[in-house]
């Protein structure tokens, strides 16, 4: 396989893209002794977030199957996995099977004893013991979040504005500060929020209350309309990190799903609306890209969102190992500009 190969034409930026094999050794299990080995393969690829000295991996791994279509073994080994080639940014949320994905990832960092090497981001609001983020419910998330993890701060906290449970934003922001201050949250981010409610956010900034620094809205290639426009336009201005949810759109983007036949389930209803004119034409485009460069469907549609402006690293999601090793080429794709042509016009 390739891993972090570069495409025709592009910089490397200090970075070794050699071609590697990757190790076939499947990491231990969390119960077994760690053996003492050297940083992750691409351990000195990290991108700044936005303004908060925070420096990640360009993907970040996301932990929503966890605890749901993905038990707790293979989910420990997805860590290992995308820790072993260097990843140090774990995102979860209150929400994911119901704080079964936090126990999980909490039960990895203290078993790798790695807490001080992995960026923590955990979205929260979406909970059904504290739904929203008003300031009890808000403080209970994280107090809630915190203990499921077994870690004492959360480095970004993602406010889940998709819940109106009535609160204002000045009151949500100030016990926001409150937590910070106690030391529980580094750096606060925003999912779910309109381009009115970020400026709303960053008029109280001025007045003295905590900034919004990142922003996860959902985007890809074929989900575009929400982030293209006004909301790019101010995470632009604001100097928002943007990490995008739903890189691979529950996968479809993988190139794995191009039957209807063969889906069934939940994700088999969230994969079937992309099967049509539009998402094979696209499919199509990323077949020949892949070809061209000779990586995996997904690392080319990774590739594709790491070229957009404003997007600092996107959040995936795996099902097991191999996919980690395909996402993780991802980070080393660079699209010349036709193919970042051919592959935007065939989304439109």
């Amino acid at each position: 396989m390739r891993l972090f190969s570069v495409g025709p034409g592009s910089a490397t930026d200090g970075v070794s893209h050699a071609v590697t094999t990757a190790p076939a050794v499947v990491p231990p299990h969390p119960s077994a002794p760690i053996p003492v080995v050297g940083p992750g393969i691409g351990s000195s690829l990290r991108v700044p977030i936005g303004e908060t000295g925070i420096r990640s991996f360009p993907l970040i791994l996301g932990g929503a199957e966890f605890g749901w279509n993905t038990d707790a073994d293979t989910a420990l080994r997805i860590l290992d996995r995308y820790a072993e080639f260097g990843g140090n940014a774990v995102h979860t949320a209150d929400s994911f099977a119901a704080g079964r994905s936090e126990h999980i990832i909490g039960r990895w960092l203290g078993a790798r004893r790695n807490r001080d090497d992995i960026v923590l981001s955990v979205r929260v609001g979406g909970h059904p013991d504290n739904p929203g983020i008003g300031p009890v419910n808000l403080v209970r998330a994280v107090e809630a979040s915190l203990n499921r993890l077994g870690v004492e701060c959360i480095d970004v906290l993602y406010l889940d504005g998709t819940v109106d449970d009535g609160s204002t934003l000045e009151d949500t922001l100030a016990t926001a500060e409150w937590l910070v201050e106690a030391g529980k949250v580094r750096v606060l981010g925003a999912f779910g929020f309109s381009p009115e409610r970020l400026v709303e956010a960053r008029i109280l900034a001025s007045a003295g209350y905590p900034r919004i620094e990142v922003l996860d809205e959902p985007y890809n290639l074929l989900r575009r309309v929400g982030f293209e426009g006004d909301l790019r336009l101010v995470a632009a201005a604001q100097g928002l990190a943007v990490t995008p949810s739903h890189a691979l759109e529950h996968g479809f983007l993988s190139g794995r799903h191009r039957s209807k036949q063969s889906l069934q389930g939940v994700r088999g209803m969230q994969l079937r609306g992309n099967i049509n004119r539009r998402g094979i034409k696209v499919l199509r485009a990323l077949d020949i890209a892949a070809e061209e460069l000779q990586v995996p469907v997904a690392a080319v549609a990774i590739g594709w969102l790491l070229a957009q402006r404003t997007v600092t690293a996107p959040i995936v999601n795996a099902f097991a190992t191999e996919q980690v090793d395909e996402l993780m080429q991802g980070a080393g794709v660079a699209l010349g500009r036709a193919q970042l042509a051919e592959l935007t016009r065939a989304a439109s």
